[in-house]
Order: C-alpha cells, then sequence, then structure tokens
C-alpha cells in the first residue's frame, strides 16, 4: 500500500498535513512561524491582531490547573501594521516548506473588523481568521460577537467587503445554538469555519489565600478537558453547513485528531497541547493520522472524514 496522503485542501490553500496552529500560541514572530512550519505543522495561524497594540493583562495569565490551561492573556498583541511586516517576512521563510499562514484579527466594533481586514490583507497571508469569540467586547453592545448569530453574520459581511481573501470565523461554544450561528455565518459569506475557542470564562481559587490564581480572575478554559465539547460543537457545525470546518478545542495527540476528522472536520487545530509537547506536537500527531490510516487502509483523509456522523 502507498504511504497515506496526508494533505488537504483548505480554502483553496494546500497543506501538507492537517494540523493547524490555533491562533494564541506562539504566532507573534515571522521566525516562530517558520520554526513551526519545520517542525511538521500544516498550517500556522498569527496571534490575534487588532487595529491598534493591545498590552493585555498582566501576569499570571496562563495556569495548568491539571486537566488543561486557563488563560486570560487580554488578546495582547502589537497592532495590524506590525503583524502584517510579520506576515509578509513569514510568507518568504514558509513558502518553500509548503505551510500556509493564517491571519487571525479582531476588533471592538463590526466597522472596525472591516478595517483590520482591509489592512490584514495587504500583507497576503492564505487566508484571514475573524476571532468573534473571546471577551472583546462590542463598544455598544457589551455581547461577544459570537454569541449572537445576527451580530456574528453582519461581522462577517463586513469582513467579506473590505477583503478577497478567503475568510474563516472562529466561533464559541458558549452559545445556546453553535448550528444556528454557523449556518448564518455561512449565509453571510464565510468560507470556513473554526469550532471551538476557549470555553468558559472559568475561575480558578488560591485556596490558602482565597484570591484567583489568573491576574484578571477569571479567563477562558482549554485544553483535554474542553476535547469532548469540542467533538460535539465540531459535530453539530459539520452537519450544519457545507464549508470546511477547522476542528479546534482539546487536541493533544493522533487520537484525538482522528477523532475530529471523523465528526467531519477537514483540518484539526492544535494549541494548548504545544505547552505540554512543545513544537514536535504537529509532526507527532501527523505520524500518529498517518499511522492510524496505515491500519485502517485508507489512503486520504476523505476516505474517513466525517465517518462518524452516520451514528452520531
Amino acid at each position: 500500500m502507498l504511504e497515506p496522503d496526508l494533505s488537504v485542501t483548505l480554502c483553496g490553500a494546500r497543506l501538507p498535513n492537517p494540523t493547524v496552529l490555533a491562533s494564541g500560541i506562539l504566532g507573534l514572530s515571522q521566525e516562530i512561524l517558520g520554526r513551526l512550519a519545520r517542525s511538521g505543522c500544516g498550517a500556522v495561524t498569527t496571534k490575534s491582531c487588532s487595529l491598534q497594540p493591545r498590552t493585555g493583562y498582566h501576569n499570571p495569565v496562563i495556569v495548568d490547573w491539571g486537566y488543561g490551561l486557563i488563560n486570560a492573556v487580554g488578546l495582547s498583541n502589537p497592532g495590524v501594521e506590525v503583524m502584517a511586516e510579520e506576515i509578509r517576512l513569514a510568507r518568504q521563510r514558509l513558502a518553500p516548506l509548503g505551510a500556509p499562514i493564517i491571519a487571525s484579527i479582531f476588533a471592538n466594533t463590526i466597522y472596525d473588523f472591516g478595517v483590520v481586514a482591509r489592512y490584514i490583507s495587504e500583507a497576503q497571508p492564505d487566508l484571514i481568521e475573524v476571532n468573534i469569540s473571546c471577551p472583546n467586547l462590542d463598544a455598544r453592545f457589551e455581547q461577544m460577537f459570537a454569541t449572537s448569530p445576527y451580530v456574528a453574520a453582519q461581522v462577517t459581511r463586513r469582513v467579506k467587503e473590505n477583503t478577497k481573501i478567503p475568510v474563516i470565523v472562529k466561533l464559541s461554544p458558549n452559545v445556546e445554538d453553535i448550528a444556528k450561528v454557523a449556518r448564518e455565518v455561512e449565509a453571510a459569506g464565510a468560507d470556513a469555519i473554526n469550532a471551538i475557542n476557549s470555553l468558559g470564562p472559568g475561575l480558578l481559587l488560591d485556596i490558602e489565600t482565597g484570591q484567583p490564581v489568573l491576574a484578571n480572575r477569571w479567563g477562558g478554559v482549554s485544553g483535554p478537558a474542553i476535547r469532548p465539547i469540542a467533538v460535539k460543537c465540531v459535530r453539530d457545525v459539520c452537519k450544519a453547513v457545507k464549508i470546511p470546518v477547522i476542528g479546534t478545542g482539546g487536541v493533544t495527540d493522533a487520537r484525538d485528531a482522528v477523532e475530529m476528522i471523523l465528526v467531519g472536520a477537514t483540518a484539526v487545530g492544535i494549541g494548548s497541547a504545544v505547552n505540554y509537547r512543545g513544537m514536535g506536537v504537529f509532526g507527532e500527531v501527523a505520524a500518529g493520522v498517518a499511522e492510524y490510516m496505515r491500519r485502517h487502509g485508507y489512503a486520504r483523509l476523505q476516505d474517513f472524514r466525517g465517518k462518524a456522523l452516520a451514528y452520531c
């Protein structure tokens, strides 16, 4: 039997394997993005950037609580102008490696999402990911954009009006019906969906002092503990839409990646696992997926993508 083909096509971009660096982990500089691609990452996502620089919260911002991570980084970033330059330089580094660049953006208002999209498009990333699922509040409505199907669609339309680059919309699990949100952003023109972002917010205390362990008191929960929730959300989204889905949330090893593909994911986001296993996790997961395919006689990922949807 020939070696399994791990490549996937995501909105016209070819990935050598289905692993994707999730936004928020490491993606601030072209040097790091290059190292990730060389370590076996199929596609890299930058840290989410905004129109203006943002300092975020002071330490501690990330804590390992034994079953995953809890974090409140505060969306710190150098601003869209600096990030655009990093993407330009990263394109030169990553071109020989075949790993597409996904530029993650966020904004405080629906209008500003369009402005950031227009600026970041000048750097020509392969894809743009619209982060509407962190606690970045709309200045007027003071709500997470992803919690309202209507608002999520409005953000999607605004971004699509300001770029010709394919758009991924990253959704939150903290909603009543994630499938409904997914259908609305698809109808608004989204080219792909990433599900899910962190769960929560959650709160952890130092029981000796009675104080929160995070400087910001509470934060998003990620890592292995949220994986069953993420798999269910990915299943719901894949049943609801026809566009590709990146399955993200708690993926630590090849078994977890296969699970995401079985419920329909085109690619698999990996974030918190980098903290546990280092940059080599991407190559290790890809190798493990290949071994699974050899054992089951699958030549391509599409041979088993969505296979579990018939049972769940």
